[in-house]
């Protein structure tokens, strides 16, 4: 009677086990064909994903977006000139490199702003 208790117990491990591995092998060969394909859209670029959208975001950019951050960044850069000149007593003690930082200020600024990036 043991015997045949063993080969039943035997059976059964056998094929627990053996659909155990089936599914975990296939499993790990659909996970593996995700990753794939996951990879494969990530490496996309912009316009090779959604071109149509990539176009529209793009030209936001230009057209409205630029326009508010050059208004901006003349505010800023103009209430930065004046207070620059205020603070040293109306040019009475103001020195040419002042003058000379503010501009490369405003031009660093100005490039950073205008930067197309990627395109």
């Amino acid at each position: 009677m043991d015997f045949l208790l063993e080969v039943i117990t035997e059976w059964l491990k056998e094929m627990l086990v053996g659909g155990i591995m089936g599914n975990l092998s296939g499993m790990f060969d659909s996970v593996n064909q995700q990753v794939a394909d996951i990879s494969v859209q990530v490496g996309q670029t912009p316009q090779g994903w959604n071109s149509s959208i990539f176009g529209m975001i793009q030209s936001l950019s230009e057209t409205i977006m630029i326009p508010i951050a050059g208004a901006i960044l003349a505010f800023v850069m103009t209430l930065e000139l004046i207070q620059m000149v205020a603070e040293k007593n109306n040019l009475h003690d103001v020195d040419t490199w002042m003058f000379f930082k503010w501009a490369f200020k405003s031009a660093a600024a100005i490039l950073i702003v205008t930067n197309p990036g990627i395109s």
